[in-house]
């Protein structure tokens, strides 16, 4: 059987046609040693047709069309040209050996053309890949090299799908900045209290805050110029006028060993930098709070903004975290004691870092596992619905918040739950009415000078229907409430109406008091139709005299 190779270069299509070679006498080693050799392998491997591509933006097309596993109908339209035909109900007398095993499957599907792509193939393109500018006369190495380097950077840009309102990359590198910030914050912090307990040990014990303990430091220097002038200043820092007061006395009666003004200057700027690390994280902690309301808005609902960075930090983006099971974004974090466990076939891990979350905390020690597992299916179900919608919201993350929190409710007093369909329902149509209520905004700004002449004009024919002298009573369909009337009505009216009569009767609905015959059917199908039609008393008398007549002439012919 005939072998025919398709390679997909930066600069275009070719087909090879590779004949004299038995795939199942020829090992991988032979083929690999013929391959480096050119003038062995361009006796068992030729060109047979080379189609290049019109542009660069051709180029990256029929790229991610490969990557992607589809045949385009350029690639269709080579094949056919240049392969063998193929005739209907006969197997193809050849075979095409390919590197993507999607689109060998495709063109299969749709040429009926068998593929294949194995090991000897692939070492077989992998020589046209290496001697490709050596099969085309008119291709330079340099021209080829450009080609594939414009499309790598192309092809990388349109891969990347940058997006500035959800760029899961900026919540991971932000939370690990502010987990290295607090390891190094603790850590200056001690060194800034050993360093400065040598002056004024007794300092330790009053304040027990890291970031006040700096800025006291600062404040005060030496201690033997502590006096009682910097107490306003001490109780603005502190927010207490009695811990200012006992740090003044306690510098008077300190037992630390003076220190000189050089030593002092250097713990005062180590203060200063320890002091400029918080305040750097304080806003850090603001820019992940903002990044993760816009990137997951209903994990940060449900779970918080610290623990729901950590989640995506640790899947590696935020789509990761959507594909993630319920069991395993329940023991993200606890690899090493999940494969202790399965080693030693002990106890699997409970939790992982869904265990900093306040439900579980909040748990009683015998329903912690219980409720990692319900919370992890909730934070899988908000994850998904944050990776692939297209609106922000934070209506589904409030909800199964709420579900979260009956559970709690359930294991500790044994309150039944609401169902989750029932609660997805009302969180479905919270956000369909929040989207309604904000069309309906844009509407009214954009419609405010034609609305109201409309509503006159209703007021107007209510009051016309309100202001009529007779009894009639008509019921009449909602579609045409506004314009269909009474054959009593006033004269005022008919005179509208018969202005109006170029216009369909459908549209109209309106019934003119002209013909008494007219009338009368028309109250006579609207009594069909509505029960509710009350008749003047002439036509009432003049209906009966009618039937008695009509009973009398019956009684005559008998």
């Amino acid at each position: 059987m005939a072998l025919y190779l398709l390679y997909e270069s930066a600069s275009g299509y070719s087909l090879f046609h590779a004949y004299g070679l038995d795939e199942i006498g020829q090992n991988t080693e032979a083929v690999k040693n013929s391959v480096l050799d050119l003038t062995r392998f361009g006796k068992t491997v030729k060109l047979e047709a080379f189609q290049p591509f019109s542009s660069a933006l051709d180029a990256l097309n029929q790229c991610n069309a490969v990557s992607e596993g589809i045949m385009t109908e350029e690639l269709g339209n080579f094949l056919r040209v240049n392969l063998p035909k193929v005739k209907e109900g006969k197997k193809a007398k050849f075979s095409l050996g390919v590197a993507e095993p999607k689109v060998g499957s495709q063109i299969q599907e749709v040429l009926k053309i068998p593929c294949q792509c194995n090991e000897f193939v692939l070492e077989l393109l992998r020589g046209v890949r290496l001697h490709f500018d050596r099969f085309i006369k008119d291709l330079k190495p340099a021209d080829l090299e450009k080609a594939q380097l414009g499309l790598g950077h192309s092809y990388s840009r349109a891969k990347v799908k940058f997006n500035v309102n959800r760029v899961d990359n900026m919540v991971i590198q932000a939370i690990f900045l502010l987990d290295t910030l607090d390891k190094d914050i603790n850590s200056f912090s001690m060194r800034v209290r050993e360093w400065y307990s040598w002056h004024f040990p007794e300092l330790v014990k009053i304040v027990n805050d890291n970031y006040l303990y700096a800025k006291i430091a600062k404040l005060v220097q030496n201690k033997s110029d502590l006096s009682e002038d910097h107490i306003p200043q001490l109780s603005d820092i502190l927010g207490d006028e009695d811990k200012a007061k006992e740090i003044v006395e306690a510098a008077k009666a300190s037992m630390g060993q003076e220190l000189s003004p050089i030593d002092l200057i250097n713990v005062q700027q180590f203060a200063q930098r320890v002091m400029d690390l918080s305040e750097y994280r304080r806003k850090l902690y603001e820019y992940l709070v903002t990044k993760m309301n816009d990137i997951a808005p209903n994990l940060t609902s449900l779970i918080g903004e610290i623990v729901g960075a950590r989640l995506i930090s640790h899947a590696g983006s935020l789509s990761n975290l959507a594909k993630c099971p319920a069991s395993t974004l329940q023991i993200l974090g606890a690899e090493k004691a999940l494969f202790r466990a399965l080693k030693t076939r002990g106890n699997t891990p409970k939790y992982g870092l869904i265990f900093h979350s306040s439900f579980i905390g909040r748990a009683s020690a015998r329903n912690k596992g219980r409720l990692a597992r319900y919370l992890a299916n909730k934070c899988s179900i908000a994850s998904r619905i944050d990776c692939f919608s297209d609106t922000s919201t934070t209506a589904f993350g409030e909800k199964l918040r709420e579900q979260v929190e009956e559970r709690l409710d359930f294991y500790d007093k044994g309150i039944a739950p609401r169902k989750n369909i029932d609660v997805m329902k009302a969180a479905l149509e919270s956000v369909l009415q929040n989207d309604q209520e904000g069309d309906g905004k844009e509407m009214d700004v954009e419609q405010a000078g034609t609305d109201v002449p409309a509503k006159k004009s209703k007021k107007k024919k209510k009051k016309s229907k309100s202001e009529a002298t007779d009894t009639e009573s008509m019921a009449v369909d909602k579609s045409t409430d506004d314009f269909k009337t009474d054959a009593s009505a006033e004269p005022s009216t008919e005179k509208k109406k018969k202005k109006k009569k170029h216009k369909s009767e459908q549209e109209q609905g309106t019934v003119t008091s002209d013909d008494a015959g007219d009338n009368s059917t028309a109250k006579k199908k609207k009594k069909k139709k509505n029960h509710e039609v009350s008749e003047d008393g002439d036509a009432e008398m003049a209906s009966e005299v009618k039937k008695k007549k009509k009973k009398k002439a019956k009684n005559v012919d008998e």
